[in-house]
């Protein structure tokens, strides 16, 4: 779950809130998970449009031990029982590529396209990501 606030010069919608379940499953060197989240905006321009749907899927091989690449998609489909038009939906496909440093450190990296008109065109990401144990297994050095 995520509770995040942006300026009003970045977003008409200051307050927002997600819960995004993650449904994984490692077979062999594959790798695919599920994200179908859901948003809210609980400040701002978006406040009556209630809750969105903003699935999120990946597929990823491990080249090696460190190296895992492969392809993300992320949507946001808009109202939930009322999605948006194909035009106004937002849609982003990235070839990414995760590097596992270490136990507690993971690095991803990738470029995507929007394909519909209310997406960003071309799009470069990074995650510098940092694993933590919260039973008694403390994670590796």
């Amino acid at each position: 779950m995520e509770i995040g606030y942006q300026r009003a010069v970045y977003s008409p919608d200051t307050w927002t809130w997600e819960i995004r379940p993650i449904i994984d499953k490692t077979l062999g060197r594959w790798y695919f998970a599920v994200n179908p989240a859901l948003e809210r905006t609980w400040h701002g321009h978006g406040v009556a449009d209630g809750l969105d749907f903003a699935p999120g899927v990946k597929a990823g091989y491990d080249f090696t031990k460190i190296v895992n690449a492969g392809i993300e998609y992320y949507a946001d489909y808009g109202r939930l029982g009322r999605p948006d038009s194909l035009h106004d939906q937002q849609q982003q496909i990235f070839a990414v590529t995760d590097l596992n440093v270490s136990p507690k450190w993971e690095i991803n990296f990738g470029v995507g396209v929007g394909p519909t008109a209310a997406t960003d065109h071309l799009i470069v990401k990074g995650i510098l990501g940092r694993r933590f144990s919260w039973g008694r297994h403390p994670a590796g050095n």
